[in-house]
């Protein structure tokens, strides 16, 4: 599964995580908790297993968000499709791990008529969003010193 290249909006970030590949799976894939590493995400709900066709309810700046599960490759791959009021979003997670710790990269793309409308707004959202996430996932992940 890719992002939609020809969305109104899309974004691709990365960030290198001193960290086991296991370490980061975990924080990603439970998503009960990501609220407690994230707090962007005031609460997420996985309906049943982590696997692909499982559907998460969370919510993020305010917004409700119906996620579907597309790929679950262990300490690999993550992603998902999601619906929100007039956006539709494919979200992708890759973990590639390196000498000194893991390059996690993030990628999704935003589609819908409220994009098409609010192109602009939606496309800082949507940076501002993976980058914030990414941070977060690395202050969690990573020993404290």
């Amino acid at each position: 599964m890719d992002i939609n290249t020809t969305a109104p909006a899309i974004a691709r970030h990365e960030i290198l995580i001193h960290a086991s590949s296991e370490k980061i799976w975990q924080l990603l894939t439970d998503i009960h908790h990501w609220s407690t590493w994230n707090p962007a995400i005031a609460e997420a709900t996985l309906e049943g297993l982590l696997q692909p066709g499982a559907t998460f309810r969370w919510k993020a700046g305010g917004t409700t968000i119906q996620s579907t599960l597309q790929e679950v490759e262990p300490h690999h791959r993550l992603s998902w499709t999601g619906k929100a009021l007039g956006t539709r979003a494919i979200h992708i997670w890759i973990l590639e791990p390196q000498s000194d710790g893991v390059l996690v990269k993030t990628e999704e793309s935003f589609d819908g008529w409220l994009v098409s409308l609010l192109k602009g707004m939606m496309q800082k959202t949507l940076d501002t969003s993976l980058q914030s996430w990414l941070e977060r996932l690395k202050q969690a992940a990573e020993p404290s010193v």
